[in-house]
């Protein structure tokens, strides 16, 4: 889990935070993303776990890597939601649902102490030398804490030191051995990004945080498809449209209600409240999210195919569906494509690709 993210209860799974100072992002190789066994309606059963973690950290490695261009390469689009990351995330053993604390013991080999887990590519860690398997000591000469609210506790320590830095000392122990190392810090977008433990395909976005349900990580199947629902939950938060639109409760409760392995499905059937996105704020989502994807280095010409897909597969009249609260219509389908054009004329002419 990122660590310097304020942390929810140890008995959910926090996957991706990318907050103010948090330590940021993945580039994981591709890798297959597994099915998660159902484990809404049963408890796990000990043969499960060690498949239960290898699907969690399979769809968390996913995420990191498609969502670490949209958040570095798009810090000037964030305005004031950009923050300075270290650009490495670390986890410890509590970082995981206690029920998967035997297999997060057993497959991970985490204890009390953060670890790192993954590295930005091209982030100031990377140049640094931090590698996967660092254990973190301290932080300017702080020590880093240990134990189940580890996470809580250094997001309290480290949010005044990187409030000014530039770089950041940090003390990590290698096959137990300590190196110290000058990080530079990495400029990214602040928001958190979570997994919703629901089989069926939908995002949500409540101005700080992001989340992908079970569902629509294993429809999407190409990271391009994946990175078009990231800019666009992205997009919302950056123009404020929950709270425009005064729904920042309702998608707050949804996303904590989708947070457990064993999610409160209820909620998700009697849609949490959530009203369809305005017609204005989808238009506006879709064209900040085309230019964020090419930004990122993603073909924004996927947006109207992916978009196009969700709503072939789970039309607005399945509730709960994506396209229930973001109505496909001839006129964004429009708009996207006259946002493609200006995009790709900005590109041909090497204009800068802003909004």
């Amino acid at each position: 889990m990122t660590l310097p993210v304020a942390m929810r209860t140890i008995s959910r799974y926090r996957a991706f935070l990318f907050l103010a100072v948090s330590l940021c992002l993945s580039s994981c190789t591709t890798a297959p993303v597994k099915t998660v066994p159902d484990v809404t309606e049963k408890k796990i059963q000990p043969i499960q776990e060690v498949d239960v973690l290898s699907a969690l950290i399979s769809r968390q490695d996913r995420i990191y890597r498609v969502a670490a261009p949209l958040m570095v390469k798009n810090a000037p689009l964030c305005r004031s939601l950009a923050r300075p990351l270290l650009g490495f995330t670390a986890k410890n053993l509590y970082s995981y649902p206690a029920e998967l604390g035997p297999a997060v013991e057993t497959t991970l080999k985490l204890d009390d102490r953060l670890r790192v887990m993954q590295v930005l590519d091209g982030s100031g860690a990377m140049r640094a030398g931090i590698r996967p398997g660092d254990i973190l000591r301290s932080v300017q000469d702080q020590l880093l804490p240990r134990g189940p609210q580890a996470e809580n506790e250094a997001a309290r320590l480290l949010a005044p030191l990187l409030k000014n830095a530039v770089d950041i000392s940090v003390l990590v122990l290698r096959q137990e051995q300590p190196i110290r190392l000058m990080i530079p810090l990495t400029a990214a977008c602040a928001f958190s990004m979570e997994i919703g433990h629901a089989p069926q395909p939908n995002a949500y976005a409540d101005g700080r945080r992001i989340m992908i349900t079970r569902g629509m990580l294993d429809f999407l199947g190409s990271d391009e498809e994946l990175a078009v629902v990231l800019a666009r939950e992205m997009a919302h938060n950056i123009l404020q449209h929950a709270a425009s639109q005064q729904t920042t409760a309702a998608v707050a409760s949804m996303i904590d209600a989708l947070l457990p392995l064993k999610p409160d499905t209820a909620a998700l059937a009697s849609r949490g409240g959530l009203r369809p996105m305005s017609a204005k704020s989808d238009l506006e989502a879709d064209r900040l999210a085309m230019y964020l994807l090419a930004r990122a280095g993603y073909d924004p010409a996927a947006t109207e195919r992916t978009i196009e897909k969700i709503a072939q597969a789970y039309p607005a009249s399945q509730t709960p569906a994506y396209t229930e609260l973001h109505p496909w219509t001839p006129e964004r389908r429009r708009s996207i494509q006259t946002t493609l054009s200006e995009i790709r004329l900005r590109q041909s002419s090497k204009n800068p690709l802003l909004p």
